[in-house]
Protein backbone atom coordinates (compact mmCIF):
# COMPACT_ATOMS: atom_id res chain seq x y z
CA UNK A 1 0.00 0.00 0.00
CA UNK A 2 1.48 3.26 -0.80
CA UNK A 3 2.15 5.86 2.06
CA UNK A 4 -0.30 8.90 2.65
CA UNK A 5 0.31 11.90 0.92
CA UNK A 6 0.71 15.34 3.27
CA UNK A 7 -1.39 18.06 3.36
CA UNK A 8 -0.07 21.35 2.39
CA UNK A 9 -1.26 23.54 4.56
CA UNK A 10 -1.08 21.46 7.93
CA UNK A 11 1.24 18.70 6.97
CA UNK A 12 -1.04 16.43 8.20
CA UNK A 13 -1.37 12.58 6.49
CA UNK A 14 -4.70 12.32 4.30
CA UNK A 15 -5.37 9.87 1.09
CA UNK A 16 -6.93 11.71 -1.97
CA UNK A 17 -10.36 9.38 -3.26
CA UNK A 18 -12.39 9.74 -5.67
CA UNK A 19 -16.36 10.14 -5.48
CA UNK A 20 -18.93 8.76 -6.45
CA UNK A 21 -19.68 12.06 -8.51
CA UNK A 22 -15.55 11.49 -9.92
CA UNK A 23 -14.78 14.43 -7.80
CA UNK A 24 -11.50 14.35 -5.80
CA UNK A 25 -12.01 14.26 -1.91
CA UNK A 26 -8.90 14.16 0.77
CA UNK A 27 -9.60 12.62 3.71
CA UNK A 28 -7.46 12.26 7.20
CA UNK A 29 -5.84 8.60 6.43
CA UNK A 30 -6.52 7.32 9.60
CA UNK A 31 -10.32 5.77 9.72
CA UNK A 32 -12.52 8.07 12.49
CA UNK A 33 -15.75 6.77 13.77
CA UNK A 34 -16.59 10.58 13.71
CA UNK A 35 -16.12 10.42 10.35
CA UNK A 36 -18.73 10.90 7.25
CA UNK A 37 -17.01 9.81 4.32
CA UNK A 38 -17.00 5.63 3.66
CA UNK A 39 -13.72 4.62 2.45
CA UNK A 40 -12.74 1.55 0.60
CA UNK A 41 -10.48 0.27 -2.11
CA UNK A 42 -11.22 -1.09 -5.51
CA UNK A 43 -9.44 -3.58 -7.84
CA UNK A 44 -6.75 -1.29 -8.88
CA UNK A 45 -5.81 0.38 -5.89
CA UNK A 46 -8.12 3.34 -6.46
CA UNK A 47 -9.10 4.89 -3.00
CA UNK A 48 -12.86 5.19 -3.37
CA UNK A 49 -15.25 7.53 -0.91
CA UNK A 50 -19.21 7.96 -0.40
CA UNK A 51 -21.43 9.11 1.92
CA UNK A 52 -23.27 6.18 3.42
CA UNK A 53 -27.15 6.78 3.83
CA UNK A 54 -29.64 4.34 5.31
CA UNK A 55 -30.33 2.79 1.91
CA UNK A 56 -26.88 1.93 1.28
CA UNK A 57 -25.09 1.50 4.88
CA UNK A 58 -21.80 1.24 5.83
CA UNK A 59 -20.46 -2.20 3.34
CA UNK A 60 -18.05 -4.71 5.77
CA UNK A 61 -15.37 -3.75 3.60
CA UNK A 62 -15.66 0.19 3.75
CA UNK A 63 -14.03 2.32 7.35
CA UNK A 64 -15.61 5.86 7.87
CA UNK A 65 -12.62 8.68 7.51
CA UNK A 66 -13.25 12.28 8.39
CA UNK A 67 -13.09 14.41 5.20
CA UNK A 68 -9.46 16.54 5.92
CA UNK A 69 -10.98 19.76 4.91
CA UNK A 70 -13.18 19.65 8.25
CA UNK A 71 -10.34 18.86 10.47
CA UNK A 72 -6.79 20.82 8.93
CA UNK A 73 -5.25 23.18 11.12
CA UNK A 74 -3.39 25.03 8.40
CA UNK A 75 -6.52 26.70 7.30
CA UNK A 76 -6.60 27.67 10.87
CA UNK A 77 -3.23 29.36 11.21
CA UNK A 78 -3.47 31.18 7.57
CA UNK A 79 -5.15 33.90 6.83
CA UNK A 80 -6.14 31.76 3.11
CA UNK A 81 -8.99 30.49 2.86
CA UNK A 82 -10.20 26.57 2.69
CA UNK A 83 -9.67 26.64 -0.79
CA UNK A 84 -5.80 26.50 -0.01
CA UNK A 85 -6.31 23.11 1.98
CA UNK A 86 -7.74 21.76 -1.48
CA UNK A 87 -5.40 23.01 -3.74
CA UNK A 88 -7.73 25.45 -5.93
CA UNK A 89 -6.51 28.94 -6.87
CA UNK A 90 -9.15 31.86 -6.32
CA UNK A 91 -8.77 33.54 -9.76
CA UNK A 92 -10.26 37.02 -9.04
CA UNK A 93 -6.95 37.08 -6.34
CA UNK A 94 -4.51 35.50 -8.58
CA UNK A 95 -5.48 38.38 -11.59
CA UNK A 96 -4.97 41.13 -8.73
CA UNK A 97 -1.90 39.63 -7.48
CA UNK A 98 -0.87 39.60 -11.39
CA UNK A 99 -2.17 43.19 -11.96
CA UNK A 100 -5.08 42.14 -14.39
CA UNK A 101 -7.95 43.47 -12.60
Amino acid sequence: MPPPSICAACGAPIRWTITEGRKRLAVNASPDPAGNAAVSRDGRGTWLSRRPTQDLPLAPYERLHMPHPATCKGREAAEEPLTRCLGVIRLDERRRERGRG
